[in-house]
């Protein structure tokens, strides 16, 4: 291989370290990334690239998706892989969630107040970020609902925004039903949902 031919290649996508050591980078940072950049979440002002998800996960992903879409009402829309801007230097991206209708189509970026709804669903290398960090982020920044699905067996944790205070004065998630067979809820709308119909 040439010199030349060398110097045309691509070079894939990464972070730039200096800005990396820095803690340096902006929620604004993500909507420039390149189109061959990886998934990312930004947190503390350091870019963290996400781990691939498995078949299973976006089987349940897809599934789930598929479900709200069908029951929810016209005010809220699922999607999936929108990223949220939790501060100026924090972003995050659940697997699924729901907004408020009538967001811009190319819209890239939520911020808490167009989402009612955040969904992990935990893989092996992301559980504690998804049991632990994710919940008490998605709390601070005041999105009233966060369901946490465990892959095997599937179980659904349902949480609400409750009153209680954590150390650092924010309001935490108070859980509110959990199950493996039906999960039965009033909020965020008239929820009943088998299990099994998001189990793969």
């Amino acid at each position: 291989m040439g010199t030349e031919q060398m110097m045309t290649e691509a070079v894939p996508w990464r972070p730039d370290p200096v800005r990396q050591q820095l803690a340096d980078h902006r929620v604004e940072d993500l909507l420039a990334l390149p189109p061959d950049a990886p998934r990312v979440e930004l947190v503390d002002g350091i870019l963290h690239v996400t781990p691939l998800p498995t078949l299973r996960h976006q089987h349940i992903t897809g599934l789930l998706v598929m479900w709200l879409r069908r029951r929810a009402p016209t005010h809220l829309r699922a999607t999936q892989a929108v990223s949220i801007e939790l501060d100026v230097d924090a972003s995050r991206r659940p697997d699924v969630l729901l907004h408020h209708a009538g967001l811009p189509p190319g819209c890239r970026l939520l911020r808490p107040v167009d989402v009612v709804l955040a969904v992990e669903i935990v893989s092996p290398g992301t559980r504690r970020v998804d049991r632990f960090a994710k919940p008490g982020e998605y709390a601070a920044a005041g999105i009233p609902f966060y369901w946490r699905i465990e892959q095997d067996p599937v179980h659904l944790y349902a949480y609400r925004l409750g009153d209680r205070i954590g150390p650092g004065g924010e309001r935490q998630y108070e859980l509110v039903a959990d199950g493996s067979e039906v999960v039965e809820l009033a909020e965020p709308f008239d929820i009943k949902l088998p299990v099994a119909e998001i189990r793969p």
